[in-house]
């Protein structure tokens, strides 16, 4: 027996491999394989802008103090309902109340030195000139006494309008800095939602528009709102915009919960759909009499699990639940038909 060269046993198992590439394309081909698939449905093919916002009130009024101080009284909490001018809090104004009565000491000093000169003036025995300097004397006294005065007022917190109190940042014996505010009031007015919408998808969205909205805090609930108003202009660093959206008036949402919003663009209420794993660009896999065959179709909306086939399939066709790599046109197949409902 001759033996076989390397070079001829190289031939031989390059021979032997295209033989058995061969043979699994043929089997490929001849041997039926199980696809699953579906019939497409008529439904609801809803096209909408994704995105993230937060629950807030239409009207927040945050109080703060003008100047730094002590926190000594807290006369509401959170959760309290508040009418405008209502007192919330006092800041300790020992000292602004010590520079008050010295300032009012002053005024009543220039006061009665402008009265006295204006008596002289008439008489002839001062200058004009002296009466003049008392008079302004007073009347920057006078300024100092009011702005004392307002300064006091500002270490009473009170109520800008009528509200509920949502938050208080601030406990007795803290110091408050200047335009920290220590309490948040909304007012009595419907809750919205402000969501950032990507600056691509903007020119999407209109004022008026459907809005579906869920949140984590309520799961398997879906509240309907509406675009109420669209800022004009945007982040340039986050590259979005913001959008605020109406709330049901009987919405369990808090003020502060994430929420997520569908900005409904476009709504067809009688169309064909497919999965969206059907759709690989624009065509899809059809099993017709035990062979798959591609297909292309106009596409409509596509959304995360349904994609809207504008013409190019009936609800009778049988079409490849994935339309993936591995669908040969002309390969027989098994069809396992899985149930699609809307």
């Amino acid at each position: 027996m001759k033996l076989l060269s390397r070079h001829g046993l190289w031939h031989w198992g390059a021979f032997a491999a295209l033989a058995l590439a061969v043979l699994a394309a043929v089997a490929y081909v001849l041997v039926p394989r199980d696809v699953q698939v579906v019939r497409p449905i008529y439904g609801t093919a809803v096209q909408a802008v994704y995105a993230t916002g937060t629950v807030e009130p239409s009207v927040m009024m945050p109080i703060a103090p003008r100047v730094g101080a002590r926190l000594v009284e807290l006369d509401v909490d959170e959760g309290a309902e508040v009418r405008k001018g209502q007192v919330l809090a006092r800041l300790e104004s020992e000292d602004v109340k010590g520079n008050l009565r010295q300032l009012e000491a002053q005024e009543r000093f220039a006061k009665q030195d402008y009265e006295r000169n204006a008596a002289l003036v008439k008489q002839g025995i001062i200058a004009r000139q002296s009466y003049d300097r008392s008079l302004a004397n007073w009347q920057a006294a006078a300024a100092a006494t009011a702005a004392a005065r307002a300064q006091l007022g500002f270490m009473t917190l009170t109520a800008l309008g009528d509200g509920t109190v949502i938050r208080r940042d601030g406990e007795i014996g803290q110091l408050i800095a200047a335009n920290q505010p220590v309490f948040w009031v909304a007012g009595r007015s419907n809750v919205r939602i402000s969501a950032d919408v990507d600056e691509e998808e903007i020119s999407k969205v209109r004022v008026g528009q459907s809005v579906l909205i869920r949140a984590d805090a309520f799961p398997g609930r879906v509240f309907q709102g509406s675009v109420l108003s669209i800022t004009p202009k945007g982040d340039p660093i986050a590259r979005s915009y913001r959008v605020r959206i109406s709330v049901p008036k009987d919405s369990p949402l808090l003020i502060g919960m994430t929420s997520e919003t569908n900005i409904v663009v476009r709504a067809a209420g009688h169309a064909l759909l497919v999965p969206t794993s059907a759709v690989n660009g624009n065509r899809v896999w059809l099993l017709r009499n035990g062979r798959l065959a591609s297909k292309i179709v106009a596409v409509g909306t596509v959304a995360s699990d349904k994609a809207e086939i504008l013409s190019g399939l009936t609800e009778m066709d049988l079409v490849a639940m994935n339309a993936d790599s591995s669908l040969r046109e002309g390969a027989k197949a098994h069809a396992v038909i899985v149930p699609f409902g809307p």
